[in-house]
């Protein structure tokens, strides 16, 4: 029988990653963010994704690579409030007796999120023009109109963000 050993030589790089680079990031974020949890959580998720690539022993500008992921995961946390403030919004505006439960509150945050993500990855004339015919249901042709662009173009893009959609791993 076979057992798993961890690697120690690469928990002995993100060991000293963290202790030489801990204290600099919580500052880094620090200047960034109003809230000292944030500011908690945002570092330790930052050594998380730094031990899931494996990358702390092989790093030659380890604060720079830091800054990098912490970057991304303060924009993904503005993200996330934007969005859920206006989910929130949206919510006020529907009669009480509508409003659903806290568990499919979650759920729904979740799967626009989820959405956001997505959209993110397509170009701008590319999400324009699937959320024209999507969200908006308007016709090629008007979607065509509103962008500026031929018939033959909204399909091209259409074909790109559906392959895009089919190809998007969230992981």
């Amino acid at each position: 029988m076979s057992t798993v050993r961890p690697n120690t030589e690469c928990h002995a790089g993100l060991d000293a990653l963290y202790r030489q680079h801990h204290g600099w990031l919580r500052g880094w974020l620090r200047h960034r963010l109003n809230d000292s949890a944030d500011v908690a959580d945002l570092a330790q998720d930052t050594f998380i994704r730094v031990l899931l690539a494996r990358t702390a022993d092989t790093l030659n500008e380890p604060r720079h690579y830091l800054a990098t992921i912490a970057r991304g995961l303060v924009i993904d946390l503005y993200r996330r409030r934007s969005l859920e403030q206006a989910y929130l919004e949206a919510l006020a505006l529907r009669p009480e007796i509508h409003a659903p439960s806290p568990e499919t509150r979650v759920l729904i945050l979740d799967s626009l999120l989820a959405i956001d993500r997505l959209l993110d990855g397509l170009g701008v004339r590319t999400r324009a023009i699937f959320l024209a015919v999507q969200l908006d249901g308007l016709t090629y042709e008007k979607a065509a109109e509103r962008v500026g662009v031929s018939v033959s173009t909204v399909r091209k893009h259409l074909a790109r963000a559906l392959m895009h959609c089919l190809l998007f791993d969230d992981a």
